[in-house]
């Protein structure tokens, strides 16, 4: 069990999406001081107080099921930045759904394809990972597969989302010129170096460490 670093936590303002809290915080020696982060969850299912990384939500790296060597993208607004970042697709997953089923759903809603997803061996993509933990407990799971069809959108009102279908090329440029999340840039990376005639061979690594 880690060492508890804090005094307390107080809610400062719930919303549907997100919740601010603060926290009286210590430090090695003991001082107390002032924190603030934001959750998508309630207090009683803080991350500090349960111990637990249970993803929040899902990001899908999909390749084109028919031509592998083009990666599946979205151009979305992002409100905070002001601008339109190019991402993997990505979601919430709903109460009840497995990373799995939310990846489908949320492949069909953002970009009218749909997944097959793809499970490797390893079993080293499978935790939740942390998005920002400087301000926020939140982490996702990577789901893979490979997308076809191209159906009907069904964004959400107040999202601005275009489908991409990249190849190696285009990827190189968007990294070098475009704006990008994260994670979508690290696993645009993992991309230009995938062999489309294999391209999940990474998910049957074995254990670095064994």
């Amino acid at each position: 069990m880690a060492e508890k670093k804090y005094k307390g936590i107080q809610a400062l303002f719930k919303n549907k999406y997100l919740n601010f809290f603060h926290m009286d915080a210590l430090t090695d020696s003991g001082k107390e001081f002032d924190y603030y982060f934001v959750s998508r969850n309630p207090e009683e299912k803080l991350k500090i107080k349960t111990g637990s990384s249970k993803a929040e939500g899902i990001f899908i790296y999909a390749v084109l099921k028919d031509d592998p060597g083009k990666l599946v993208l979205i151009r979305q607004y992002r409100y905070p930045v002001g601008a339109f970042m190019y991402e993997l697709p990505a979601g919430l997953i709903d109460e009840g759904e497995t990373p799995e089923e939310a990846a489908i759903r949320e492949m069909e809603e953002e970009t009218g394809m749909t997944l097959e997803t793809v499970k490797g061996t390893s079993g080293l993509f499978e935790n939740g990972f942390y998005m920002g933990q400087g301000f926020t407990d939140e982490s996702c799971v990577p789901v893979f597969g490979y997308a076809s069809g191209k159906g009907r959108m069904h964004p959400e009102e107040w999202e601005s989302i275009e489908l991409i279908t990249a190849d190696k090329k285009e990827v190189r440029r968007i990294l070098k010129e475009e704006k990008v999340s994260v994670r979508m840039a690290l696993l645009m990376m993992q991309f230009l170096q995938a062999d489309p005639k294999d391209p999940f061979v990474f998910l049957n690594l074995d254990d670095m460490g064994e």
